[in-house]
């Protein structure tokens, strides 16, 4: 539940978009940690610590997915802002859009397959099934993020309610789009 960039993108698809917006961008984030989760019961993000290509590859293709919604958001904060939340509309594309980024914040971070496969197996008792344990596992940090993601979700589209002036929409966008691009920088001088 650190911030970083999934929390971040949460927080400005919700002011952007609203709550379904948000909720969406969220369950994206939600399925691409079960996508760590059962890649670890299986063992495949083992490979990300045995293989520095595969890690720097998946690093690299990262931080240029965090560049490009960085970079969005600075170009975005350019334009004209939205009319306000009394006429936006969070329409089923822009869901669809929403979901899309918070699933490819979360798959293409290299850090949370290697928070998945060096966390949950520290906790699988000997003698349980590891496949089941480490996705029950899993389950319970899917729910501990989709419980903090509501709440975060709630409290950005209420504060956008509230916060109409095109200024703080702009800014926001700009604040946003140079946080995602320190977090491409982070990602890309990472060496783990």
């Amino acid at each position: 539940m650190a911030p970083g960039s999934d929390s971040l993108l949460v927080v400005r698809t919700s002011v952007a978009q609203g709550r379904r917006g948000g909720l969406a961008a969220a369950l994206g984030i939600l399925t691409g940690c079960m996508g760590w989760g059962i890649a670890t019961a299986v063992g495949l993000t083992a490979l990300l610590l045995a293989s520095h290509p595969v890690y720097d590859t998946l690093r690299v293709c990262g931080a240029a997915y965090l560049v490009l919604l960085g970079a969005t958001a600075l170009r975005r904060s350019g334009k004209p802002a939205d009319p306000g939340p009394a006429k936006r509309t969070a329409l089923p594309a822009d869901r669809c859009a929403a979901f899309r980024a918070g699933l490819g914040t979360n798959l293409l971070n290299p850090k949370a397959g290697v928070f998945y496969m060096s966390l949950i197996p520290q906790f699988v008792p000997r003698d349980a099934p590891t496949f089941s344990a480490t996705l029950l596992f899993t389950a319970i940090d899917v729910i501990e993020l989709a419980a903090w993601y509501w709440l975060l979700t709630r409290a950005a589209s209420a504060l956008s309610e509230r916060v109409v002036r095109p200024a703080f929409r702009r800014r926001l966008e700009q604040i946003t789009g140079v946080a995602f691009l320190g977090f491409a920088a982070n990602l890309l001088t990472d060496r783990s």
